[in-house]
């Protein structure tokens, strides 16, 4: 099993980008705010079209990539926030969904570890135990929250009029996050336990 891939080395470098995006929007730099947020948008696309075209998947990849936009997400969440340009609501909703994710990773991660269930396996990502999978209606709210968080950072640099549709966006935004996160739950194919597979074979 393949690890350090192209696909996966862009998605490590979105998310070692993070830091200097919420920096940039935290000193009002919406220009290079806005070119980080443009580079994490071309290279998430890039590494989907390497890993689908070339076989380059990992189960690492099936990690690190929501990993990298929860990453991405908060730091644009958090910064936009405290520098007025969200509503504190709206971000609770997304960083609140996002923790309880997080947590039921993790508890996958070891529920579904073969045995023996040690700190080092656990964070061998070779050892694959289970696969998250997005559902539609998390995709379609991914787009709609990068929309909104793109929309969001432009707007201070970008006309007015550009900025009118923004509330309209931010309150479906929330719906689809609280949406998205009953999916996780109630999907029976959100989650592919990989070692049960294995195992049978």
């Amino acid at each position: 099993m393949y690890i350090y891939t192209v696909p996966n080395l862009l998605t490590v470098s979105r998310i070692l980008a993070c830091p200097v995006l919420g920096w940039s929007i935290l000193q009002d730099n919406f220009y290079l705010a806005t070119g980080l947020l443009v580079y994490a948008g071309l290279s998430d696309l890039v590494d989907g079209f390497l890993a689908r075209r070339f076989n380059m998947r990992s189960v690492l990849g099936t990690i690190l990539d929501p990993a990298a936009d929860k990453t991405l997400m908060t730091t644009l969440t958090v910064t936009l926030t405290m520098k007025g340009l969200l509503p504190v609501s709206l971000a609770t909703i997304i960083i609140g969904r996002d923790v309880l994710l997080s947590l039921s990773a993790f508890y996958i991660r070891y529920t579904s570890l073969p045995p023996p269930k040690t700190f080092a396996r656990y964070w061998n990502f070779s050892i694959p135990s289970a696969e998250v999978r997005p559902t539609t209606i998390s995709k379609f709210n991914t787009a709609a929250q990068l929309a909104l968080m793109f929309g969001t950072t432009v707007a201070p640099i970008a006309p007015v009029y550009l900025s009118a549709h923004l509330p309209k966006i931010q309150l479906l935004v929330a719906a689809t996050t609280i949406w998205s996160g009953l999916s996780y739950v109630f999907s029976k194919d959100a989650v592919r336990i990989v070692s049960e597979e294995r195992d049978r074979q």
